[in-house]
């Protein structure tokens, strides 16, 4: 099991304190395999990122040996997209850009892309529930495509309620959707905030899901880190076990009030600790 955090824990407490290469370095330093970028810290748009951008995050990987473990918050910056729109051309240009995205994450040397994006994956006024599954299976089938000869996994993410999500909601469906779709690099990434709220059971859901499961969100119900909040994260790390769970865990913050970097440190620790009590 492999440990990664979220960059915009960076981004969001002072963008000019934190340049990329100073988000590889302190990450590297706090003991994380990997760090997960959202693209919108570097700019709203995917297709605007420079390609000095690009080469300074691939040589800040190697130079750190914190590897890329992946891409998320994938449609926070752009405008006029939306995956299940009622207008075809919306639909479109949002195919695209999922497909533009994949193209990035692999340019930088991530592995996988995470697919939540709840208000953009909404399903609108007027669109019947099995339309707009068909639609969002036509785009992850898309982008999938895309990034099959690399590898590059698209991750599909049932979201809470609570994250003003009305699609897509629990493990099961998501693994329904990567079932339908039927490509190898197409899987399930699963979250903390939001399966322990929508599933009965989060660990066996992880265990469930077993097959899919690309990819792990851990967070706490509170919005902070693992250890800042009430949720018991040994069952979650002995279910990843049993499952013989060889990714990476990231830690992703909706609640950006603390110190970045005692955040950081405070959350690995929670989950070494909780890893370590699982018996791993």
């Amino acid at each position: 099991m492999k440990f990664a955090i979220c960059n915009e824990i960076f981004f969001y407490e002072d963008k000019d304190k934190w340049p990329i290469r100073r988000q590889f370095e302190v990450a590297a330093e706090l003991g994380f395999d990997g760090i997960e970028i959202s693209p919108f810290t570097l700019n709203d748009w995917v297709q605007q990122i420079t390609d000095e951008q690009k080469a300074e995050i691939v040589q800040a990987s190697r130079e750190t040996g914190l590897a890329v473990a992946g891409i998320h918050w994938l449609l926070i910056g752009p405008t006029g997209l939306h995956v299940t729109d009622p207008d075809p051309q919306v639909r479109r240009r949002t195919r695209d850009y999922f497909c533009d995205l994949v193209r990035f994450g692999i340019e930088i040397g991530g592995g996988l892309m995470v697919v939540g994006s709840p208000k953009q994956r909404a399903i609108l006024e007027g669109v019947a529930p099995e339309q707009a599954w068909q639609w969002f299976k036509e785009a992850m089938t898309e982008a999938a495509e895309v990034g099959r000869e690399a590898d590059f996994k698209v991750c599909i993410e049932p979201l809470a309620a609570a994250t003003g999500n009305n699609f897509l909601h629990r493990a099961e469906e998501a693994r329904r959707m990567a079932e339908e779709i039927n490509l190898p690099n197409v899987g399930v990434i699963l979250d903390t905030y939001s399966g322990s709220q929508e599933e009965a059971d989060l660990p066996q859901a992880i265990r469930d899901t077993a097959p899919y499961l690309f990819h792990y969100h851990c967070n706490d119900i509170n919005k902070m880190a693992p250890g800042y909040g009430t949720v018991d994260f040994v069952p979650i790390m002995r279910a990843l076990l049993d499952i013989n769970y060889q990714r990476y865990c990231s830690i992703e913050v909706f609640d950006f009030s603390l110190d970045a970097v005692e955040h950081c440190r405070g959350g690995l620790a929670a989950l070494k600790r909780a890893l370590a009590e699982a018996g791993g």
